[in-house]
């Protein structure tokens, strides 16, 4: 199994960032997490809000930690909202079921860890994601 390396993590961050900047975005804060849901790399642009942190975590930390991307648990959330407050709850409310927790899987469909993004809307934040982990030869999943 390809294991994620510091050096990927912060090209992930850096090509999301510079996708965010091209689209003229609000300043993001991006987090990596590796397979077991510890923090790889983390920034935070000038002027993003200091919440972006734990935001960007929460939706890498749901996402790898149920194996499904955020949005996934955005759609869990509005079939299962019982469900899906109970998760919170149980994981003390660091799962935030909006898009931009984005899976990071290699060739052979290996989980990696994810990418978490908070800053601009949701959807915005889920496509710098994906632009970061595909810059590395990964593969988002969605």
């Amino acid at each position: 199994m390809t294991a994620l390396t510091l050096k990927q993590a912060n090209l992930m961050i850096n090509t999301a960032i510079h996708v965010a900047r091209e689209l003229n975005l609000a300043p993001l804060t991006v987090v990596v997490l590796d397979a077991s849901g510890h923090v790889k790399a983390m920034q935070r642009e000038d002027g993003a809000s200091m919440i972006r942190q734990q935001i960007a975590t929460a939706k890498a930390w749901g996402a790898v930690n149920m194996g499904v991307s955020s949005r996934s648990l955005a759609a869990v959330a509005e079939q299962r909202p019982d469900f899906m407050n109970a998760l919170i709850g149980i994981a003390g409310g660091n799962i935030m079921p909006v898009p931009g927790g984005v899976l990071i899987r290699d060739a052979d469909n290996n989980l990696l860890g994810a990418v978490g993004i908070s800053g601009d809307v949701s959807d915005q934040d889920e496509r710098c994601a994906i632009a970061g982990i595909e810059a590395v030869g990964f593969f988002a999943s969605i």
